[in-house]
């Protein structure tokens, strides 16, 4: 049960996420929640450092989608805003959203990691999905919707159980 909660790695910020520990692990895509995880949730760009790291992924040929549980235009613009494609409406925790932007770009899921902020989101959509999670510290948590704030109490249990299960900040299957 635990499995489908635990990410397989723990990061403070995407910047941490560097294309040679991502060839490490054979990744070749990157599976990229917007919200919380590449900007703040009122932004409608990410910050500089976030633009390098991106611009760094696609220097390394890390092929990446945006994938969001947001609606459909707000997403687009901000897909436009960094170059790159997306998948809206993705209804995480269900593995569909990662799915299907593996199929629409040609990813192969074993090849493949979602980075997220939510575990009750991302992190169980990447498990059910078969890929390999990175669970990145929210950016700006007190800017996001109050049906989002009410799950973070439930997900530090959850990351209390696995920091003392996985001192290291690491699981992998």
């Amino acid at each position: 049960m635990w499995n489908v909660v635990y990410p397989h790695f723990l990061i403070d910020r995407v910047a941490d996420v560097t294309p040679e520990r991502l060839r490490s692990l054979g990744v070749k895509n990157l599976l990229l929640d917007v919200d919380c995880t590449l900007k703040r949730y009122s932004a409608t760009e990410p910050d500089k450092d976030v633009m390098d790291w991106l611009e760094s992924m696609r220097r390394a040929e890390i092929g990446m989608c945006l994938l969001s549980n947001g609606v459909g235009e707000r997403i687009g613009k901000f897909a436009a805003r960094v170059g790159l494609p997306y998948v809206a409406k993705a209804c995480k925790p269900f593995p569909s959203g990662c799915r299907r932007a593996c199929r629409e770009h040609s990813f192969d899921p074993s090849e493949t990691a979602i980075i997220g902020d939510q575990i009750f989101a991302d992190v169980m959509a990447g498990r059910l999905a078969g890929l390999k999670v990175f669970l990145t510290t929210p950016i700006s948590p007190e800017e996001e919707h109050w049906f989002t704030r009410v799950k973070r109490p439930f997900e530090r249990v959850v990351l209390r159980s696995f920091r003392k299960r996985y001192p290291d900040g690491k699981w992998v299957s």
